[in-house]
């Protein structure tokens, strides 16, 4: 797990994360193109592209690809961002930073511990160019603190959190220096060279194996960072095919993922369509590709809880260590459909992966994820996978470590495979 716990400790952020990614596909030999300039193929050509905290990488085959094979992930995770003021002066003479939630998290998780703050920030380069640079205050800086059982005698009985008053951190006390002081020594320059940013809490505790036999994961952002991690591997050691596989990071997941880089943009399907135009496909071509794709969704998906197994389906009921969960829903909020399971399954049966079925249940409301956004952009079969954890959208959440090496294999399966279409409804998976 060591090289995962370095991958997740250099990824605060998502836009990190998506910087982390892109330093590995440097050193894969991955060429790096741009929007914004004219894009040349080699045959069997390595590249990826980013748009701010997302990244798409793939892989050209030596012929023209009969499809893509596309796993989709997301970078992002719950956890607070900071306003564009960064501090206001609180009561008892302490100064706080003023931050807002980003997307839906356990809040009394967050209270009580070493956090500080990461994210990006723009400069005025010497032409007068506008610059992004990722930042990192890599020390405990702030916390939130709880009101003490004295002063709430209610607390352990169905707490709730205004997040303007309960959830702001504690910057200081007295006269206190500007966050962008400590941001700007952080980032090397000075505060006055900072034109704007946008900046995020990160929890300073680091990963831990744990159980009885070490069989256990407990870390900051696993959702969806391990299946960010999962997925890299298995691109990068997939076996050739006569496919394309392609690496797809999205970002904003956790607040609908309609924006630049999110699941609901045109990152994927203008990234796809721009590759084929470079082959020199025509329209019919580029429609047999698609139809000819396959997309796997993969975030993470809750495992039946210890303390309260009723919250899981009966007969639906993922368990840590258990493999590779595939996730169902009866209104679509899961992209998941009998093509598309059937599909992935035998992908898992000829790889030997164990796999899961998971469905809320029926009273409960669940989350969603990725792919049933992502198909509403580049729409071709898609199921939705994750692996099993704990705690999910906590700032400390726990999954197994034997489901780490059975998504990788899977979806190192997965990206080897090549499926095309004999007629409307027969799928020969190669």
């Amino acid at each position: 797990m060591t090289r995962f716990f370095d991958f997740l400790c250099a990824s605060p952020t998502a836009h990190h994360a998506a910087e982390t990614v892109a330093r590995r596909l440097d050193g894969a030999g991955y060429t790096r193109l741009s929007e914004g300039t004219p894009w040349q193929f080699a045959p069997g050509g390595a590249y990826y592209v980013t748009r701010g905290a997302a990244l798409m990488a793939f892989r050209l085959p030596k012929g023209a690809p009969t499809g893509a094979m596309v796993v989709a992930t997301h970078g992002d995770s719950p956890t607070f961002s900071v306003t564009p003021a960064g501090t206001a002066k609180a009561g008892g003479g302490c100064a706080r930073l003023t931050v807002e939630k980003y997307g839906g998290m356990l809040c009394a998780t967050w209270l009580d511990r070493p956090l500080s703050v990461a994210g990006v920030i723009t400069l005025r380069a010497e032409n007068g160019a506008i610059c992004t640079r990722t930042v990192k205050v890599d020390r405990d800086l702030v916390i939130i603190p709880s009101v003490a059982i004295h002063m709430n005698r209610n607390a352990n009985e169905g707490a709730t959190y205004n997040a303007a008053v309960d959830m702001q951190p504690l910057w200081g006390v007295g006269e206190t220096p500007s966050l962008l002081s400590a941001v700007a020594e952080a980032a090397g320059v000075s505060e006055e060279d900072i034109l704007s940013h946008r900046l995020w809490l990160y929890n300073r505790q680091s990963p831990s194996v744990l159980g009885a036999a070490g069989e256990l994961v407990a870390a900051p952002r696993l959702d969806d960072l391990a299946c960010v991690w999962c997925s890299l591997e298995g691109f990068l050691g997939a076996k050739p095919s006569a496919a394309m596989p392609v690496f797809a990071l999205f970002d904003n997941e956790e607040v609908g993922s309609s924006t630049l880089g999110g699941a609901g943009g045109d990152f994927l399907s203008a990234t796809l369509a721009r590759a084929c135009e470079c082959l020199g496909m025509t329209q019919e071509q580029r429609q047999m590709m698609q139809a000819n794709s396959f997309v796997v969704s993969a975030d993470n998906a809750h495992a039946t809880h210890p303390n309260h197994p009723e919250y899981a389906h009966p007969n639906n009921a993922p368990v840590l260590g258990g493999g590779v969960v595939v996730k169902y829903n009866g209104n679509c909020r899961y992209a998941t459909d009998a093509v598309s399971a059937a599909v992935f399954g035998e992908v898992c049966r000829r790889a030997e992966v164990p796999t899961q079925t998971y469905c809320n249940r029926p009273d409960l409301v669940g989350g969603s994820t990725l792919g049933a956004v992502s198909v509403s952009q580049f729409t071709v079969p898609t199921v939705d996978i994750g692996m099993p954890q704990l705690a999910m959208h906590s700032a400390y959440e726990t999954a197994a470590v034997a489901d780490f090496e059975h998504m990788t294999r899977a979806l190192t399966a997965f990206y080897g495979s090549s499926p095309t279409r004999d007629g409307e409804d027969t799928l020969i998976l190669s």
